[in-house]
């Protein structure tokens, strides 16, 4: 996320952390570049102007100037503001206590990715032990009710639905009673949206929340769109009014504008953000973890938890042992490549772990994900998946021969085969590697060089 964003402060930063004493003068130079690198990420600049103005008055202290480490603690206040500005504290979605049924309207503008994103978010509560139901209320978009269907499939949550020819509060009333009927207690209410905000969208909207008891109206909407996002949940607010918002497409959005503006603009908290396609890529915001993902400092407890939800344990307990002992295969190479995938692929890792690789900064992360771009991921795979089970299991194996066959049957230069046994020695030969390196009766690191 705001990879841009995120270089420009680090190099800002990096020279600040460099210097052993700091003057004033140091301060609000780093600040100024500060300041152009959020107005360029599309920041609000009246959200901008308020955060230099509290930095720089928190930054310019004698115990600050005179510490032992001033700019490691300017960086420290910029980290807490940062916080403070998308709203310190991670707001939950307010249930109905016991079983009382929750309903949430999910609204925004066509082209925000609403109904993917209550899938999503439906299959999240799936997850905490609640018994959600998806009402397709969008009844304008054919197409809508049938993504809704397709994806509530794949999240295992039944989809309510009466077609086109009905009144979207009618829907939403029907689902209501289908929910208190079958023992379900959240009902998700994809609404429709419009290219732009429109009286007779709101009106509807108005009037569903006018006779179903709506306890969250939640608006999505896209993180790349930055200022026009911020407008959007200003005005959604106003209209209907809105207790939180689910920023779409944070993975992709170079500037990170929304992200720093939406609370500060509107003063609704940001609840969720979507961090991909699959239906699985809906995280959590945490206004505390952005902000260190912002400034290169990683984000390892979502990492973890991603890891939770997407790698199966009993397989990685598995491959960790297959690694100890240089037992590594061809089938575990590829069941790695397929975990690691799940995970969001390599920059996703890598920008969630501080220090991984020193000097590498989030745009040079992202270029490195690149040269593993989905293409060659797929001939690795086709490679692989071209071996007989027993070059599988024993990569000894490989010959020349062996290699042509490989391609003829991966439909790749045979170049491309050689490049990834030879890669894959490499790796085996690392791994051997590692045990020792943590080595010592002591537990102390050790290192091959």
């Amino acid at each position: 996320m705001a990879f841009d964003l995120s270089e420009k402060l680090q190099n800002v930063f990096r020279n600040l952390r460099g210097k052993g004493r700091l003057t004033e003068e140091d301060v609000k130079a780093a600040l100024k570049e500060v300041k152009m690198a959020l107005l360029e990420a599309d920041v609000n600049f009246k959200v901008v102007k308020n955060f230099i103005q509290t930095v720089q008055e928190r930054a310019i202290g004698s115990d600050v100037m005179n510490g032992l480490n001033p700019g490691q603690t300017v960086v420290k206040i910029v980290h807490e503001e940062l916080i403070a500005l998308m709203g310190s504290e991670t707001t939950e979605i307010a249930y109905r206590p016991g079983q009382e049924i929750t309903v949430v309207m999910m609204v925004g503008l066509q082209g925000a990715g609403k109904t993917t994103t209550a899938a999503k978010l439906a299959g999240k509560m799936k997850q905490k032990g609640k018994r959600p139901l998806l009402a397709a209320c969008d009844v304008y978009r054919p197409a809508a009710i049938r993504q809704l269907q397709i994806n509530g499939e794949k999240q295992g949550v039944e989809v309510f639905s009466m077609g086109e020819n009905n009144r979207p509060v009618d829907i939403a009333k029907a689902a209501l009673a289908h929910a208190e009927k079958n023992r379900l207690n959240v009902v998700i209410l994809d609404t429709a949206g419009r290219l732009h905000i429109d009286e007779e969208m709101m009106a509807e909207l108005v009037e569903i929340k006018r006779q179903v008891d709506v306890a969250e109206t939640i608006l999505t909407v896209d993180a790349m769109t930055g200022q026009d996002a911020v407008n959007v949940a200003g005005v959604f607010d106003e209209k209907i009014g809105i207790d939180g918002v689910i920023l779409t497409k944070l993975d992709g959005d170079t500037r990170g504008g929304a992200a720093l503006s939406i609370r500060a603009v509107t003063g609704k908290p940001i609840l969720f953000c979507g961090m991909g396609e699959k239906l699985s890529d809906l995280e959590q915001f945490y206004p505390d973890r952005m902000a260190s993902r912002i400034l290169g400092m990683g984000d390892v407890l979502s990492l973890i938890e991603k890891a939770q939800e997407e790698i199966d344990e009993d397989k990685a307990k598995d491959l960790s042992r297959k690694m100890r002992k240089a037992e590594f295969d061809f089938n575990d190479y590829l069941e790695s490549m397929r975990q690691m995938k799940k995970m969001g692929g390599l920059s996703s890792i890598l920008g969630m772990m501080p220090g991984m690789i020193p000097g590498m900064n989030t745009k040079q992360m992202s270029q490195l994900e690149g040269a593993v771009d989905e293409k060659k991921l797929a001939h690795i795979e086709a490679v692989i998946l071209s071996m007989t089970p027993e070059e599988r299991q024993d990569p000894k194996l490989m010959n020349p021969s062996r290699k042509k066959r490989l391609a003829r049957g991966a439909g790749v230069d045979i170049a491309e085969v050689n490049r990834f046994i030879k890669q894959f020695e490499q790796s085996k030969k690392m791994m051997k590697k590692m045990p020792g390196m943590m080595g010592g009766k002591r537990g102390k690191m050790k290192f091959p060089f």
